[in-house]
């Protein structure tokens, strides 16, 4: 939801996909960084995360927010990008806002940097876009519990080519104060072992930078994920897979199972 008078973006999954009280919030989060170790020392430009419910995914999630935590100095300014699961529309939406409202504290919109893409006709400011979506949302616990002060640029993808999405991240590409964050879940409600394999696939394709191995049904995020690996490309970024498990791994039955991996990617 956003607040006219304020032009603040507030919650919209807390006390769902993650605890609405602050401590409890920051514990949670805690206790999932404090039972993982840090990867690599390299530095990450960028990384790939899912964002379920914090009991399915957030284990998952941990694991590449571990190893962004001993950079986390460097770090002034996060892209964060987000499939649309609500509204449908072509291209990337910003949105008017100023800043996050969230159960930990408020953080600061990057006015300048959304200004700068707007310019791009692939861009618009789309507040539905934003208004109910989680993808971008359940990230920002993690953000928040890493990072020490830093300014966000929140956007959702939409139906958008993988060479249109890369060219919003090139204009926002920066240097070591800036991180790349790509929100995505993997395959969605097959089997335990159908996912298996199908993740597997998938996650080949994210390590070879091969957007064009990636469809529809590989991952919500597709739209985002793509965009990142033609940057990626075009820069040299070294991606590893460091965490690929399932909501039957995690919280779930092995019934119908939602995929999540986590990646690095290093400049």
């Amino acid at each position: 939801m956003f607040s006219n008078q304020s032009l603040t973006r507030h919650p919209a999954v807390a006390g769902q996909f993650y605890p609405a009280e602050s401590e409890q919030l920051a514990n949670q989060v805690v206790d999932f960084l404090n039972r993982v170790k840090p990867v690599s020392s390299n530095h990450i430009k960028a990384v790939i995360v899912p964002h379920a419910g914090f009991i399915y995914s957030g284990p998952v999630a941990a694991t590449a927010y571990k190893s962004l935590q001993q950079h986390s100095e460097q770090i002034q300014r996060v892209i964060l990008l987000g499939p649309s699961h609500r509204v449908g529309f072509h291209g990337v939406a910003t949105n008017s806002a100023n800043e996050y409202e969230m159960p930990m504290g408020s953080i600061k919109i990057d006015r300048a940097s959304i200004n700068l893409i707007e310019n791009l006709p692939q861009v618009q400011q789309l507040d539905k876009a934003h208004e109910f979506e989680h993808s971008l949302e359940v990230q920002l616990p993690f953000l928040q519990t890493i990072l020490n002060d830093f300014i966000l640029v929140p956007l959702v993808v939409g139906d958008c080519p993988a060479n249109q999405v890369a060219e919003v991240l090139e204009l926002l590409w920066g240097g070591d104060e800036t991180l790349i964050v790509v929100s995505s879940d993997l395959s969605h409600f097959h089997s335990y072992e159908e996912a298996r394999v199908q993740d597997q696939n998938t996650s080949e394709a994210i390590l070879s930078l091969a957007p064009e191995k990636i469809q529809y049904d590989d991952a919500c995020g597709r739209n985002p994920v793509n965009g990142l690996l033609v940057a990626a490309k075009k820069y040299q970024l070294k991606p590893d897979l460091i965490d690929l498990r399932n909501s039957g791994d995690t919280a779930g039955s092995h019934d119908r199972v939602v995929g999540y991996g986590s990646y690095l990617f290093y400049d």
